[in-house]
This record gives C-alpha cells, sequence and structure tokens, in this order.
C-alpha cells in the first residue's frame, strides 16, 4: 500500500476547482510528489489542501538569478533556463505521503497568492521568504516584516545573487523600537514587555503580552535577533561543509539536523550510505531525544518550584552526555555525522558500555518519572495549564512533543520511514489533554521507547564500513530531507549548481510551528505560568532564526 494512495483523489479535487497541478519526475524530490502548478492558482491549491486535510510542512523560495535554475511553464515540461526567474515551493503531508508543489514567478515581479489564510502556521515562513528574496504574498495577514531588522535596506534581498554574501554596511541601524505591536485595549489592560535580552543565558526572544489582572489576553512573540544568514553563507560550500553548516542551524538538534542536509544531498546526488552508518546515525538520534527530553522535564518541573527533579534529570542528562562525548567526540555529537555516512565508529567495547548505560538509567529515570506524574504540587501546576487544542496543532502544523501530546502522534519515524527506521518498531506516545503535564508525559514515555529502540540498534549492528564516498551531484541536482527530530520533524532542501556545490540549502526547523503555538496556548493562562508554558513548548531560537 503506498502512502500516496490518497494522491489520485487530491489531483481530482484540484481538477474540480480547474486547477492543473502537472506531476514532475516522481525521483527528483523523492520521497515526495512533486507537483508543478500555475503561478496564480498557487494559493487555491492550498485552499483545495486544507479542505482536505494536508498538513502544511514549509515554504521557501529559490532564487535562480544568474543560476540557471530551470523555471516550469505551464505544460509542465522544462523550459530552458531563465536567469530572472524565482522558483517557490511548498511541501505538504497527508498519512506519510508528501508532495511539494512548485511554481515559478518572474524575478521583476515576484507576486504569489498567500497560502496562510488555508494554512496558519504558514505565516511567518511567507513573511521570512519575502524578506529574504523578496517574492510579495497577495492576501497575507500579517505584512509586517520578521527576519529583516534593519541590518539591510527596505529593497534589498539577501538571498538574491546580487546581495553580497558579507552583506552592506547600513547607514543606521538603531534599535527595533518601531514594530507594531498591536494592543488590546480596555479599562484594566496593561502591557508587559520581556526581553529580547533575557536574564538567562538563552538567546534573545522579545514577548510582548496584554494583560488584565494575572490573565494573558494576548501574546506576540518577536524573533530573529539572530539571524546568522545561514541560509546565504550555504551558497558555495561542498557537501562536507554544508554538513558542518547544518550541525549548527540549532545546537541541541545538530545529530537531525546534520542527519537532514546528508540526508538530502544523498538523496540528489544518489548516494548510498552504508548499512552500519544508518544504525549509528539512528544511535546518535535517539541519544539527542533523550538528552534534551531529559532537560526539558526537569526545567520544566524547576519552573514551578520542583527542584528535586530538576537536579535529578541534569545528573542524569550530564552522565549521558558525558559518555556521548567519549564515543562520539563531542557531547552534542556535533559533525559526527557527515555525507554518506558517520564520522564516529563504536570500538568494539562501546556497544556493552551503552547497552549498560539504557540499563542504568531505567533504574534511575523510571521510579523518578513516577514521582513527577503523581505528585499533587506538580499536578497543580502542570494540569489542565497551557492547554492546546487537536484542532489548533493541525492548523498549526505541530508536530513533536506539542502535536503528539494534542492528539497528534506523527512521527516521521513511523509515517514515513527511513533506514533504519524501516526495520524497527517506533511505537509513537501520544495524549489528548494537550496541557504542560500531558507534554512531560510525552517527554517521559519517548526517553523509555527511544531506549528499546537504541537496545534493539546495538543488538542488530551491522558490520562493514561507516562512510561511503558520495557521487557527484548532476547540475541542479535538488534533494529533500526529512527527519524526525526531538522537536518533531525536520525538513531540509538542497540543490546543487553546475559547479558541483551548493546554490540552495534551506532547513525547516519544527520550531517555526510551535512558536505560534505558545501565543495561543497561553491565553487565559495566569502570567506567572508563562515560564513552564514556554518550556513545555521549548521552540529553539536559533532553528528559526536562520
Amino acid at each position: 500500500m503506498s502512502r500516496l494512495d490518497w494522491l489520485p483523489d487530491f489531483l481530482a479535487r484540484l481538477a474540480a476547482e480547474h486547477l492543473l497541478a502537472h506531476s514532475g519526475d516522481e525521483a527528483v524530490l523523492a520521497p515526495a510528489q512533486r507537483l508543478v502548478l500555475d503561478p496564480e492558482d498557487w494559493g487555491n491549491a492550498a485552499k483545495v489542501a486544507a479542505r482536505m486535510g494536508l498538513r502544511h510542512v514549509g515554504m521557501w523560495a529559490d532564487p535562480s538569478e544568474g543560476a540557471g535554475i530551470v523555471t516550469r511553464v505551464a505544460t509542465g515540461a522544462d523550459s530552458t533556463p531563465d536567469p530572472q526567474g524565482i522558483a517557490v515551493y511548498a511541501c505538504l503531508e497527508y498519512q506519510g505521503g508528501y508532495v511539494v508543489l512548485e511554481t515559478a514567478v518572474p524575478l521583476d515581479q515576484p507576486v504569489l497568492p498567500s497560502q496562510t489564510p488555508h494554512f496558519p502556521g504558514l505565516a511567518r515562513l511567507e513573511r521570512h521568504c519575502h524578506d529574504l528574496t523578496g517574492v510579495t504574498f497577495q492576501g497575507h495577514p500579517d505584512p509586517r516584516r520578521w527576519t529583516r531588522h534593519q541590518a539591510w535596506e527596505e529593497g534589498e534581498f539577501p538571498l538574491r545573487t546580487d546581495f553580497p554574501t558579507a552583506g552592506r554596511s547600513v547607514r543606521h541601524v538603531g534599535a527595533d523600537a518601531d514594530y507594531p505591536f498591536p494592543k488590546v485595549q480596555g479599562s484594566g489592560v496593561y502591557e508587559i514587555p520581556v526581553g529580547p535580552v533575557h536574564a538567562g543565558i538563552i538567546e534573545p526572544g522579545h514577548f510582548r503580552f496584554q494583560a488584565m489582572g494575572e490573565d494573558v489576553l494576548r501574546l506576540e512573540e518577536r524573533l530573529g535577533y539572530v539571524h546568522k544568514g545561514i541560509e546565504k553563507i550555504a551558497v558555495g560550500r561542498d557537501p562536507a561543509a554544508l554538513a558542518r553548516l547544518a550541525a549548527r542551524v540549532c545546537g541541541d538538534s545538530t545529530v537531525a539536523h546534520t542527519w537532514a542536509a546528508c540526508q538530502a544531498m544523498e538523496r540528489a546526488t544518489g548516494g548510498a550510505v552504508p548499512p552500519r552508518a544508518d544504525w549509528l546515525r539512528a544511535l546518535m538520534a535517539e541519544r539527542e531525544r533523550v538528552a534534551n527530553h531529559l532537560g526539558d522535564i526537569g526545567a520544566i518541573c524547576n519552573d514551578v518550584g520542583f527542584g528535586f527533579a530538576h537536579m535529578q534529570c541534569a545528573r542524569l542528562r550530564e552522565l549521558w552526555q558525558r559518555r556521548s562525548r567519549a564515543l562520539f567526540g563531542h557531547r552534542l555529537m556535533m559533525d559526527a555525522i557527515c555525507p554518506g555516512g558517520v564520522a564516529w565508529d563504536l570500538t568494539a567495547e562501546a556497544p556493552a558500555l551503552l547497552l549498560a548505560d539504557h540499563t542504568a538509567l531505567r533504574r534511575a529515570a523510571i521510579p523518578l518519572f513516577d514521582v513527577i506524574d503523581d505528585h499533587p504540587s506538580l499536578n497543580d501546576r502542570l494540569i489542565s495549564t497551557g492547554r492546546l487544542s487537536t484542532a489548533q496543532v493541525r492548523a498549526l502544523g505541530c508536530t513533536g512533543p506539542v502535536g503528539k501530546a494534542s492528539g497528534l502522534p506523527f512521527d516521521v519515524r513511523r509515517d514515513c520511514p527511513y533506514p533504519p527506521y524501516d526495520r524497527l518498531e517506533v511505537v509513537v506516545p501520544q495524549e489528548r489533554e494537550g496541557d504542560v503535564a500531558a507534554r512531560v508525559r510525552v517527554r517521559m514515555s519517548e526517553i523509555q521507547e527511544s531506549l528499546v529502540m537504541m537496545d534493539r540498534l546495538l543488538m542488530t549492528l551491522p558490520a562493514g564500513e561507516t562512510t561511503a564516498p558520495l557521487p557527484p551531484a548532476p547540475p541542479g541536482a535538488v534533494g529533500l530531507g526529512l527527519v524526525d527530530g526531538w522537536r518533531g520533524e525536520i525538513m531540509t532542501f538542497v540543490r546543487f549548481g553546475a559547479d558541483g556545490r551548493i546554490t540552495r540549502f534551506f532547513p525547516r526547523d519544527p520550531s517555526w510551528f510551535t512558536w505560534p503555538a505558545l501565543e495561543q496556548l497561553i491565553l487565559g493562562n495566569i502570567v506567572p505560568d508563562f515560564p513552564v508554558c514556554n518550556k513545555s513548548v521549548n521552540g529553539s531560537y536559533s532553528g528559526e532564526d536562520l
């Protein structure tokens, strides 16, 4: 049974709305099916997709100015290269099957209908796309800039080829004080600005609260203060250098982001990964999941004054990361994955050490989790706090613990499995309450399931090589990486140029969709509950501040 059995129905629905979608080469963006659309049909295609229940995975643009990227015409055939076009993509998922919608707009008039009215979680991605490429989305409900924090001029777009990688000096970069935050009017309503600089060591982000008494009436986030230019500085890199860059998109997800980038490059080039490397990649990804879930569980407990659980989780996480440093060269396992395989292999003694670690973690964590799950003071603060409904996470496209805690248990490892998960049983936890307590329970369940999978990976670890050469990339080759990180689904797009180097890299972190969820789940809660609500989501600033 194919995961795209629903595709003919989707195409029929498009045809019923007089929308023509031409199927592209299935192998080009595997495992997704490419559908080429006319620009004027862009918004209506999203409307049809939303009505059918598809989930939006993300969108991005690929400026082809001077890069020779082929622009598809209405016949669905490839025309001659158009040096003045911008290709635009949108990825959608349904029942574990993916489609990528593709269209193109001229550089001198890059206008498309917005898909945000049909997929609210897409709002910031479209704004980011406009700020970096200049594509204007008509009908978008929020025309304010998102990524451009006065770092470049209003009419400049960094991802176009005429913009230098080092940027240009800006005549004046003052405080970003004129961002138009909407205000809630009414007697007794007051405003609380928080950040962007915080008391801790976290990255900068601004939160603007409107409250009455202690009740939060509205919250709006302002991110992008640490814009790194990831997409721009990726251009011209070779595969190994791109993998190193991907590892630094988000430090606490370095394994997942590197894996997604390497997977995209391997699919673009037709490269094969040795089985032992697949097993080791999964082992590292599950170790990353366990480490971060331990940290989040402890921090959530600490935010409501239960310091005992915080200290215990911190102790267990520290021991876990020390083992990662000893066996994989880095506490976060940064740069341990490379194109074609992995950079580190396990010694003959390592599997026994890791299996013993898994047993020790179970022995320590399961009684701790029992306490956390049934402690009166924790229940009082976590149950019913920060509730997010199934309808809300579906509209926003949330995955990971946020989606699973609200009744949407999508997991790439199970629903669109990639090696070695296609040979493992992946048990996905699901809760329905959608509150902070449910998000804690999902994390605790995932830790236990990851331990089971890691045991299985170690006991079935194949022998053999850990890397294979990456074949030369055909000019214009594209690839799509889809990996389940501990925050949820990561999608990565790469395109190679004629010289075998990268011309486009777009990593979509799960935080693009979970940050807006925080704005919704805090409503009706009290201001003092914001820290624990925030930590229960734990969106990545860096993952979104590309």
